[in-house]
């Protein structure tokens, strides 16, 4: 609870804070956010991550000062764990013996910590991280400001998620007078990428299909065209959205190799279709209009019956029947899920187009 969360900060002094492997922009804000809060309290707080800071955050203010390592390897009086299912998510040895303060938004997450701080209202851990500078009577300085507002833009995909709420641009307006260009951000975060990003588009996007309905949407990534294109794992962060944008597409699934015949998936739909129940299905999850799951098999099953779930979700929307149960959570933990196995028996929704 906050409440805990503020007395821990207040009676300790030397404190680790995490995100999940890969991380993203919330996992990554939030924890940066959490750095310049403690900093200002005349804490001692360092960022550990076991996966190196993507390109794209790379300008976040503090982003040089996080140590890439495989475990929990100094002494601190609490480790923050940011935006993390489990235990597991940051890939860090050593983390399971250390006190811990579980900080996260998505209300499936385990209560895995010494502390467990969940609020599944918020848009964005960035957003609790703002509630705890208010909690604890820390000003947003201009680094808070553009640490939190890099979670918020990047976990609401720009606020056209759900999980955008009144509260969600509230935060966004006190960032903004807190000194947050969000041109700059968004320059930052969206118009800065390699060119190895665009060429690995340029072979990703001719495998785009569409079932006969129109409806729902897919594409692939293979190993041998992220090492042509001489790609980061993280060059692909948003290909799954191109298909979203033609108006009839409901529903998409990107599916990208990772090891033979395994596929980091990510899910993303529009409106009442909830990819969040089918992420769950293999061990994923998400919110109702992005999410992810890791699936095995072979290529085009596994495609086909991915499609197949799409187009039942779809169809079962159309047919009045809601979200079909499907939980409305905030965006997944980096992606990073077990791995699940499609069953042979839910293949159908055959696709249309040529590859």
């Amino acid at each position: 609870m906050l409440v805990q969360v503020v007395e821990l900060i207040e009676a300790k002094r030397r404190f680790a804070i995490t995100s999940h492997i890969r991380p993203d922009g919330d996992g990554l804000g939030s924890s940066l956010g959490l750095y310049w809060l403690l900093k200002a309290l005349g804490k001692e707080p360092e960022v550990i991550m076991r996966d190196p800071v993507p390109h794209s955050y790379g300008k976040l203010p503090g982003a040089e000062t996080i140590r890439v390592t495989p475990a929990v390897d100094r002494e601190y009086d609490a480790v923050f764990v940011i935006e993390c299912s489990d235990i597991t998510r940051p890939g860090l040895d050593e983390l399971d013996k250390q006190f811990v303060v579980n900080i996260d938004h998505h209300a499936t997450t385990s209560l895995f910590g010494t502390i467990n701080w969940i609020d599944s209202t918020a848009s964005a851990v960035g957003e609790m991280i703002y509630n705890l500078c208010k909690a604890i009577g820390v000003r947003p300085s201009k680094e808070i400001a553009e640490c939190v507002y890099t979670a918020l833009v990047t976990d609401t995909g720009s606020f056209h998620y759900s999980n955008t709420t009144e509260r969600t641009f509230k935060v966004a307006s006190e960032l903004l007078r807190a000194g947050v260009k969000p041109a700059k951000v968004s320059q930052a975060v969206f118009n800065n990428y390699p060119w190895s990003k665009l060429e690995l588009l340029s072979q990703v996007l001719p495998t785009a299909r569409h079932d006969e309905s129109g409806r729902v949407a897919c594409l692939r990534q293979t190993l041998a065209m992220q090492e042509r294109a001489a790609a980061s794992d993280e060059d692909s962060d948003g290909f799954v959205n191109y298909p979203m944008s033609v108006g009839e597409v409901e529903a998409c699934a990107f599916l990208k190799e990772t090891a033979p015949g395994v596929y980091r998936t990510s899910l993303r739909s529009k409106g009442d279709v909830n990819v969040a129940r089918i992420a769950e299905k293999f061990g994923g999850g998400g919110h109702r209009n992005a999410a992810g799951c890791t699936l095995t098999g072979d290529w085009d099953e596994t495609e086909r019956n991915i499609v197949a779930l799409l187009v039942e979700a779809v169809e079962n929307r159309s047919n009045g029947n809601g979200d079909n149960g499907a939980s409305d959570q905030p965006p997944t933990h980096g992606g990073n899920t077990p791995t699940g196995q499609l069953p042979p028996t839910l293949i159908r929704g055959a696709l249309n187009a040529e590859r």
